[in-house]
């Protein structure tokens, strides 16, 4: 008698995990991975490890210090295979290609003088060309100069970081205060 149960139990837990991992299976969202295709300028070009720039004039509104467009960034790009270093200069909006790899800026950022944390980051994307000659987009985001572990370029065999991004900040007057600075006394002569 407490075989049947048993077994009547083991039939109703198995039957019902068979219908919820139906439902599951059938109600599955899309894979949320998106590969991104480009065709970029220069095609059978790439093999030959020579470095084209691409501008794609696209100028970002100013926020406070220099204007996006008049910024410059420094990145840095290793290319894992042969060991070589490069440094790349861009301005906001363009992109560059050497070999296989394209790097864009989308921006660069610099924290004022007067904060108390100073960072400097950059907006890259990184386009790489696959074995089956496709190019893919595996990297679009922030990345640190100061805490490069934030937000690292996952790739088998290019690294990209920053180095600097060259900007202004408005002038300060002489009755500016730097944050955490205690303010300097007053005269009223």
């Amino acid at each position: 008698m407490q075989r049947r149960i048993a077994a009547a139990i083991l039939v109703v837990v198995l039957a019902l995990g068979g219908w919820f991992g139906y439902r599951a299976w059938t109600n599955r969202k899309a894979d949320t991975t998106v590969v991104v295709q480009q065709d970029l300028p220069g095609g059978d070009q790439a093999g030959d490890g020579s470095v084209e720039t691409i501008d794609t004039g696209g100028a970002a509104l100013a926020n406070g210090g220099t204007p996006m467009a008049e910024r410059v960034a420094v990145i840095g790009l290793l290319n894992k295979r042969n060991g070589v270093t490069r440094d790349v200069m861009l301005k906001p909006g363009q992109a560059t290609r050497m070999g296989d790899v394209v790097l864009r800026l989308r921006a660069c950022e610099q924290t004022a003088p007067w904060e108390p944390e100073q960072l400097t980051g950059a907006f890259v994307q990184v386009i790489v060309r696959g074995v089956d000659k496709k190019w893919r987009r595996t990297f679009s985001g922030w990345l640190y100069k100061e805490r490069p572990a934030l937000n690292a370029v996952q790739h088998p065999i290019y690294d990209v970081w920053t180095k600097s991004c060259a900007m202004t900040f408005p002038a300060t007057g002489p009755d500016t205060t730097s944050s955490g600075a205690p303010a300097a006394p007053r005269s009223s002569a």
